[in-house]
């Protein structure tokens, strides 16, 4: 006869619904900061968006600093990732850099990203400011590498990757201030779209 099933989690169920609910809390914190501005929005009016109490936010991640270092973490974690896996693709060194442009202007409209380019250095801790600014520069110097590696093998002109590194993500960034999320076309579309306009400048001539 086979024992009914526990009542109980498991230490694996409970570790999941914990992280479960830490998402949640993040998701909530920044599409509120990006709704509102950081030092407009306080952890009460995030417990509210969630039905919880205020001292359930600082079990699962702190104070509104850390939550607001959490946030641009992820985002500035997701950029990352997006760099490792264009540099993995086979192709030429265009290829490589039109993909991660394509991913980091989509990213750049989903909440996190869109925290990463919303928040000022002067909302951060001198702490997390460090941080932040020390991930911002693995980020650059990634789409450096990324171009230098176009004009290697030829398929993007011979430019000073510095200056086409900062004027095309400065052309990336404004996205995450001007994009709708209810509007018509997609991040995806609008992505595609923006990296075509921007690669007329860089193929070779």
């Amino acid at each position: 006869m086979e024992s009914p099933p526990s009542p109980f989690q498991t230490p694996q169920q409970r570790s999941s619904a914990r992280q479960a609910k830490r998402d949640a809390v993040l998701r909530a914190a920044v599409q509120m900061f990006n709704e509102r501005g950081f030092h407009q929005t306080s952890l009460d009016d995030v417990a509210a968006r969630l039905g919880v109490s205020k001292p359930t936010i600082y079990h699962y991640l702190g104070n509104k600093d850390q939550v607001l270092f959490e946030c641009v973490t992820i985002g500035l974690s997701q950029l990352l990732e997006a760099a490792e896996a264009s540099r993995q693709r086979p192709g030429q060194g265009i290829d490589r850099l039109i993909a991660f442009l394509t991913r980091y202007a989509e990213i750049n409209m989903d909440d996190f990203g869109r925290c990463v380019v919303r928040t000022s250095d002067e909302a951060l801790s001198p702490e997390s400011r460090q941080q932040f600014h020390a991930l911002k520069r693995q980020i650059d110097s990634a789409m450096r590498q990324l171009i230098r590696d176009g004009i290697e093998d030829g398929s993007i002109a011979p430019v000073d990757p510095k200056m086409l590194a900062f004027a095309l993500a400065g052309a990336l960034n404004w996205p995450a201030r001007w994009h709708n999320p209810q509007g018509a076309e997609t991040p995806a579309t609008i992505a595609a779209d923006l990296v075509h306009v921007l690669a007329g400048g860089f193929r070779p001539r």
